[in-house]
């Protein structure tokens, strides 16, 4: 699979790592983060009103 074909997660992901890879972010402070972004999302989708693109 090309990343032109691929769906928006995984060119997203791919953007992602190659930015914190040249930014040297390490690994432990990524995760850290992560976890916190997923939380916040995790609450946005959950409340009413919340546009998703799905």
């Amino acid at each position: 699979m090309s990343l032109e074909t691929a769906p928006d997660e995984v060119k997203l992901a791919v953007d992602l790592i190659m930015l914190l890879e040249e930014n040297q972010v390490p690994a432990r402070t990524v995760l850290g983060a992560l976890e916190i972004i997923k939380r916040d999302y995790e609450k946005k989708l959950s409340q009413p009103g919340t546009q998703t693109s799905e």
